[in-house]
Parts: C-alpha cells; structure tokens; sequence
C-alpha cells in the first residue's frame, strides 16, 4: 500500500503538491456546494465487465495487498502470516510475524509500504495482538529482509496499541499515507461496543493522525490534548475497512453500516460522523436509528448502500489500462461479492457508477504498477486475481 493504496506518485505528485500549498490534508473542496447523500444499494450489476480476471495464487483468508516498487505483492492472511507475492504467483513466507489474536473477525489486518520504502525498507503493519483473553488493535513497523529466497521482518516495533482489550470484532486497522508521506492515518473500529465511540478518550470508532513514529502531530484538532485525543482527526465511525486518498488530496473512507447503511465518506479534518447516533441503517434486530438527515451537526456519507455491500477495500485507479476509470474509486464488496467504481464530481459529490460481480467475496483492491487492477477473495483457497481489460 502507499498514499493511496494505488502507483500513483508519478502521475499525481505535481497536483498533490499543489493541492497541498492551499489544502489542509482532508480540508473539503468545493466549499459552498450543495452536498448530498445517494444510496446506491439498489443498483444493479452491470451486464459485461470490461475487463477479464486472471487466477493468481490462492491463500488462506487473506486480508490486504500492498505492492512493493518491484512489482511484487505483499500479501497479509488473517491468521497470522505474510507474504511476498511475484506477478506470476510464486510466494515466499516472511518470518518475523508476531502473535495475533485470531478470532473472528480479528487477527492480521493490513500492511502498507513505506512512502520512503527504497531507502528505508520499511512496511507498516496492523493485527489485532492478544491480551487480557481479548485483542487490541496493534499498529507495527518494520524493516523487511529479503533476499529473493527468505524474507523476515526485522526491527520490529510497535507504533500505538488501543487500550482497552475486546474481544469484538470490526477492528478497522486500515493504513493510509498522507501525499507528503510525512503522516499516516489509521482507522479504528468500534469493536462492536458502540456506546464508546462518541467518548473523546476512547479510541474506538475513530480515524487517527499519527507522524511516522506513532507521535501525535502537532497541527491535528485536539494537539496538546492528553491521551487518543491528541491523535484523533475524526469520529464516529463504526467499521471502516477502506482508506485512500485522491489525486486533489481529499481523503475517503468506507465503512460497513449496520442492516443497511454502509457509507463512503470524504474525511474532513475534526469532524464527527455520527455513529452511533445516527445512520442510514438500523439495528439488526429491526429498532430504527435516527438518519443523517435529523442531525445536521453529524457529517453525512456521499454515497450509502441499503442493502449492503459489506465494503472493504478501497483504492483510486490512475493508470493506462482503464482510461475510462481515471480518477475512480474502485471498491471491493464482500455481500455484493464484486467490485464497485465510484466516479467523483467538481462539487464534492460522489456517484457509483458500475457495479461488477466477480462470484465471489472481495476483501481487498488494489493497482499494480503497470496499471492492472488486483483482487483478493475472501475466506479459505481464496484467489489472488488480476484484473485486465477485455479484448
């Protein structure tokens, strides 16, 4: 993974850079628009992907993919392994992984490249660690070996630890790189213990700032502040599983709702996005929850699904094989078991605009290089798959 979960340094750093003269990170663009909320969970599949898919390699309820600048994948699997990926499908274990509690919906979670990884050989790792008969989501680094026949996880650090231990799932623990490569956010779940989101000294359903130590920046909202509140840069999230940013340096987020209400949300510097408040979605046993619309003071999603997708990973296509999706959020779906793009408007908005079903549940995307797209299934003999355009 790097600033976007996609190669596009070379093509977007003029424009990132001079977004970022004017913009804080996640400042909102296009101030004074008239910002409104769609729900495409209705949509259908479209009839003929424009593209064809490419088995891989098969792994073991994997979780993330992340390219190096060789071309090669590191991919994590939830019980606690990792590894380097060819493009033609051989794979070399890393050692070094530590204890993961691996339970459900927790265990090893995402890995991220370096925004400096060239010279520093440094990947950035989340799992939920083992504690107190729970698990706490752990934010790692680490120098990776590789020799081309072993590879090893070396220096291995933590970064941030969340306090209390749980034993929910919906960790979050996805990793984003700010464009300068000078910050990292981190999503948090809420650990299926809602009532502790909206508390400003619990880290739960949060998004964090972080500098590349773990030490809190000194320009985020709360800075100064005691505890999670000097990290904190929004709130109120229930179980964001995808994190990227733009090209323009706005930062999105997707996050599973409850029975309905699964959100893309652009994430603005300080604001509180309500759960669980409010949602689009309800209880899964059927009580109502106060929508968007009745609390204005809440930040409300661009784009929300009732019924679900499940959303997981989220990566923005810059690249030459798909002109028509420059600029695209591609996101995987685990119940709609396919791929969604979303297309971004001047204003601010955000609309799907395709939906593909690949047969199967999609836990993460991600963009090669060379501008192919790539997938992972979810679950036990999932597949690794490339995605290339139709002839």
């Amino acid at each position: 993974m790097n600033v976007s979960r996609s190669p596009m340094h070379t093509l977007a750093a003029v424009v990132i850079t001079a977004l970022l003269t004017v913009t804080a990170p996640g400042a909102a663009v296009g101030a004074g628009a008239a910002l409104v909320s769609r729900n495409a969970g209705n949509l259908p599949d479209d009839a003929s992907p424009p593209f064809t898919t490419q088995r891989i390699a098969t792994f073991d309820y994997p979780w993330a993919i992340a390219f190096l600048p060789d071309g090669r994948l590191l991919i994590t699997e939830k019980p606690g392994r990792i590894f380097i990926t060819t493009p033609g499908g051989g794979k070399t274990p890393v050692l070094g992984v530590p204890e993961v509690y691996y339970r459900g919906q927790d265990g090893l979670l995402d890995i991220a490249v370096s925004p400096d990884f060239k010279r520093d050989r440094t990947v950035f790792f989340t799992y939920v660690a083992p504690e107190d008969g729970g698990g706490v989501l752990t934010l790692a680094g680490a120098r990776l070996r590789d020799s081309g026949h072993r590879a090893s996880l070396d220096n291995r650090h933590v970064l941030w630890r969340q306090q209390p231990a749980s034993r929910g799932g919906q960790p979050g623990g996805i990793i984003a790189f700010a464009p300068d490569g000078r910050h990292l956010f981190l999503t948090v779940g809420d650990r299926m213990e809602p009532d502790r989101v909206q508390d400003p000294d619990n880290a739960r359903g949060k998004i964090l700032r972080l500098n590349l130590d773990g030490s809190a920046p000194a320009d985020n909202p709360m800075a100064g502040r005691p505890g999670i509140r000097a990290l904190t840069w929004t709130t109120g999230h229930r179980n964001p599983y995808g994190l990227a940013f733009a090209a323009d340096g706005r930062l999105w987020e997707d996050e599973m709702g409850p029975k309905g209400g699964d959100e893309l949300n652009q994430i603005i510097r300080g604001k509180n996005y309500g759960w669980p408040i409010v949602s689009n979605g309800d209880q899964y046993d059927g009580t109502p929850i106060p929508r968007h619309s009745t609390h204005p003071e809440f930040e409300a999603p661009r784009v929300y699904w009732t019924p679900v997708i499940a959303p997981a990973g989220l990566a923005f296509y810059y690249g030459a094989q798909f002109p028509a999706w420059q600029g695209s959020a591609l996101i995987g779906g685990l119940v709609s078991h396919g791929l969604v793009r979303i297309a971004f408007e001047p204003d601010g908005n955000a609309r799907q605009i395709d939906r593909w079903s690949l047969g199967a549940r999609i836990r993460d995307v991600s963009v090669a290089p060379d501008g192919t797209v790539w997938v992972i299934e979810d679950g036990a003999r999932a597949a690794l798959l490339r995605l290339i355009p139709r002839s």
